[in-house]
């Protein structure tokens, strides 16, 4: 089977991309249907989880024929891996993006609460990550990576602000414990999304620069 590897790398990238804008497609409406308690925008990410993950797929099998007929090396061998690190994180997006979609459904059938602010935060904290990071890998942006990696650790510390809300919660309204569960549990999942676009960020940086900075301090 003839590979012509430029070509290949090229449909390789278009896809990397579709995946990405369908993934930063379900955290947005994620947000919003935490924000607007919009059931209906939830029941909808809640089942539309096998795009992402057949696009996961493919992109891996178009990786692994790249690998084993044009054996790429130097920067066209650092994209293929990047590629199958970027999409398994994306992926992983996917399956947290869906994780909220449920909690959503479940929080509707308990007693209501207001949402504490820092969870608002959290939410649109991790979108804002997710979409500088795939802009970052769009224009191959180094720097607008180190800026993700960076704001991974003011999201850890909303998070923790969203644990001690949930400390003094739950005590207090015992009988809204349930929603209050789901709101921690909403929290995790966001930090989580948070963690892996700076995952990602890492990965990019690989991409680029040829430099492995997972380890690093941001």
């Amino acid at each position: 089977m003839a590979v012509n590897l430029q070509t290949d790398i090229l449909e390789l990238r278009r896809s990397l991309l579709s995946m990405g804008a369908l993934v930063e497609q379900r955290v947005n409406a994620i947000v919003e249907a935490l924000i607007e308690t919009n059931l209906e925008i939830a029941q909808s990410v809640r089942s539309g989880d096998d795009e992402i993950d057949q696009m996961e797929v493919a992109i891996e099998a178009q990786c692994m024929r790249l690998l084993a007929l044009a054996h790429p090396v130097a920067t066209d061998l650092r994209f293929v891996l990047a590629v199958i690190r970027i999409s398994g994180e994306l992926e992983r997006i996917g399956d947290l993006a869906r994780g909220v979609s449920k909690r959503i459904i479940k929080m509707s059938q308990s007693d209501p609460v207001e949402l504490p602010p820092p969870l608002i935060d959290l939410a649109f904290g991790a979108r804002t990550m997710l979409s500088d990071v795939l802009s970052a890998m769009t224009n191959e942006d180094a720097h607008l990576c180190r800026q993700v990696r960076r704001s991974d650790q003011r999201l850890d510390d909303i998070h923790k602000t969203v644990l001690l809300w949930g400390r003094a919660e739950l005590p207090k309204n015992p009988q809204s414990a349930g929603t209050a569960i789901e709101i921690l549990a909403i929290a995790q999942r966001f930090e989580r999304i948070a963690d892996v676009a700076a995952h990602i960020a890492d990965d990019v940086i690989f991409l680029i620069e040829g430099r492995v900075v997972r380890h690093d301090h941001p």
